[in-house]
């Protein structure tokens, strides 16, 4: 398999490489024409939010990401605005309405920010329809073509856990990529050109929240639906505190560029992270997106600088002889872990850093994690038990513990 072959085009006009990806992200090789459900990779994480305007900004300044594309009013899109940004491979669009009976108004008012669309590129969207369809999954659009001066994209929908869809988006058609800015409708845009080299590269995985009971059925709609492989399964003991506990399987694509850990909450004493999540995000959905970094010291201090939020971890953690002699050696002092509170797990194939965000927006619903893998194809289990505790503290503060 070439390096041409492995990369998508968002991961070539990033400038990454093979290698790179199998650091950032745990890439692995598998063969494509045994996939029912062939994925290239990301295409793009569709937000609602309550400002677009607003937001957009935000993440071009604090975050980094370039400003891409753009539509709206000015462009003929009534309705709504949405903003195109960018940060290494990984591509964010944010949506906001305009009219005030725009269908978006509603979407936000029961579930505040978050994500409603997680857009995969693939490289034939009738034939993943098809097998959607045969496996029963709900089709949201039916395989349509989208067309202007750039080129056509092919494009159709399908529904995933709550009123999360994935868009599957054929950038390639008749032998011609689509050359425009992001789609058809779209034009190109500037913003705040970040100083910094970007501090993100790529995105790892994203994680989504169920009803208690349901964990199974979506594991297994992306197995039968989307030919997806279990990489992980965390229950028990492996995922719980004195006082809330909930259940964890982790789905991914053949190549293992496109990852869904899926979460449901367990029965405790008290109420856990997802089941404050499902209260007040309304529903099952997005909870967080792990966002790959090639050097998480340097992201967490930018990101601190600018006002970025992050949770607490004690020093207790870093302090424990069996984590020290857990993880063995790692790229970076234990000590400058601990004074930015970043955490560190290490499995059979290597060793993982991460730390993770505050929610993002007013409801305790979307939060970020930064994640820099060395060998390591995990989500660091060693950490569950710290994280949560953490968690834990900031559901007590806003009493929903």
């Amino acid at each position: 398999m070439s390096p041409h072959d492995v990369l998508t085009e968002s991961e070539q006009r990033a400038g990454l490489d093979v290698q790179q990806l199998r650091q950032l992200v745990g890439l692995v090789e598998y063969d494509e024409s045994a996939d029912p459900f062939p994925i290239t990779g990301w295409d793009a994480i569709v937000f609602v939010v309550g400002n677009a305007t607003q937001a957009a900004a935000y993440f071009q300044q604090v975050w980094g990401m370039e400003l891409e594309a753009y539509a709206g009013p000015e462009t003929g899109l009534r309705d709504h605005k949405a903003f195109v940004l960018r940060s290494g491979s990984i591509r964010f669009v944010l949506q906001g309405a305009v009219a005030p009976d725009s269908p978006l108004i509603s979407h936000h008012a029961r579930h505040g920010d978050g994500v409603v669309d997680i857009a995969l590129e693939v490289p034939d969207v009738d034939r993943c329809i098809a097998q959607a369809r045969a496996a029963g999954a709900t089709i949201l659009d039916e395989a349509h073509d989208l067309t202007d001066e750039h080129g056509t994209v092919r494009a159709a929908a399908i529904a995933a856990y709550g009123e999360t869809r994935h868009t599957l988006v054929q950038r390639e058609v008749g032998g011609v990529r689509y050359a425009g800015a992001y789609l058809p409708g779209f034009v190109p845009a500037t913003g705040v050109r970040p100083e910094e080299k970007r501090l993100f590269q790529a995105l790892d995985h994203i994680v989504g929240n169920v009803e208690l009971g349901r964990m199974d059925e979506w594991v297994g709609f992306y197995n039968r639906v989307m030919g997806f492989v279990n990489l992980a399964e965390f229950i028990g003991d492996d995922i719980a505190t004195e006082y809330s506990a909930l259940m964890s399987k982790v789905v991914a694509s053949g190549n293992h560029r496109v990852k869904f850990p899926l979460n449901e909450p367990a029965v405790a004493k008290r109420k856990s992270q997802i089941d404050e999540y499902l209260e007040f995000y309304g529903g099952p959905g997005a909870q967080h997106l792990a966002l790959a970094t090639g050097d998480i010291l340097r992201t967490v201090d930018v990101l601190r600088s600018r006002g970025v939020e992050f949770l607490d971890t004690p020093d207790a953690y870093y302090d424990d002889p069996e984590l020290r002699a857990r993880i063995g050696e790692v790229r970076v002092p234990v000590e400058e872990l601990k004074k930015r509170g970043i955490l560190v797990d290490r499995d059979e194939d290597g060793y993982l850093l991460q730390i993770f965000t505050k929610p993002l927006g007013d409801r305790p619903t979307v939060f970020f994690e930064l994640i820099e893998r060395h060998g390591s194809l995990g989500f660091g289990k060693g950490n569950f038990k710290a994280l949560f505790e953490s968690i834990e503290r900031e559901q007590e503060r806003r009493g929903n513990l």
